[in-house]
């Protein structure tokens, strides 16, 4: 029943719209009618400016780094259930409860997941996207590929089966998230990054 609540709580923490109640407070267009009409800190970014995209991505990181960190370092959970927090965390921000379960696509917050779980795993994607994304300038090829090798870092690292899995359904998930994006990449219009 305990680990029950707090997978809940989990799912509550990543469901908070970060992008959404930043661009509300700040009299900014609603993110989920401007733009790409995603909540997550690139469409914020391109819409409301650099300041509110930055926030926004932290925000998002933080509710990936809060369960998982409390339930690894503070609760001291079991792998298994560390690894449902993240799940849960991760589906919260993909599916909010707060907004009809239409989220974002998750790379913030699997970043802030991965950065308590496998700080390594992280270095080497940022690796990945840094490159990817000087490269073509598209933040989601970058993203995309970052996660594509995300399960076979944390298992080069942890040597855990249980998190593979658990980040292999998250991966899944981001990429799940970016099919527009992909079918854009592919017919050739996607927007560019640019700073």
């Amino acid at each position: 029943m305990m680990l029950l609540l707090q997978v809940c709580a989990a799912y509550l923490i990543g469901a908070i719209p970060t992008g959404v109640i930043l661009t509300k407070m700040t009299g900014a267009e609603d993110i989920r009618q401007s733009g790409s009409g995603n909540i997550g800190a690139t469409n914020v970014y391109r819409v409301a400016g650099r300041t509110l995209g930055v926030i926004t991505l932290i925000g998002d990181c933080l509710k990936g780094v809060i369960p998982v960190l409390i339930a690894q370092r503070f609760l001291h959970l079991g792998t298994g259930s560390v690894a449902l927090i993240a799940i849960a965390t991760f589906l919260g921000h993909c599916y909010p409860v707060y907004l009809g379960f239409k989220g974002g696509k998750g790379v913030a917050t699997a970043l802030g997941i991965f950065l308590v779980l496998s700080p390594a795993t992280i270095l080497c994607d940022l690796i990945i996207f840094i490159l990817v994304l000087w490269k073509w300038r598209f933040i989601s090829l970058a993203s995309v590929s970052a996660a594509a090798f995300t399960p076979f870092f944390v298992y080069f690292f942890l040597q855990s089966i249980t998190l593979f899995v658990a980040t292999l359904i998250i991966a899944a998930l981001v990429i799940w998230r970016h099919k527009a994006n992909i079918e854009r990449l592919l017919n050739g219009n996607e927007n560019r990054f640019n700073l």
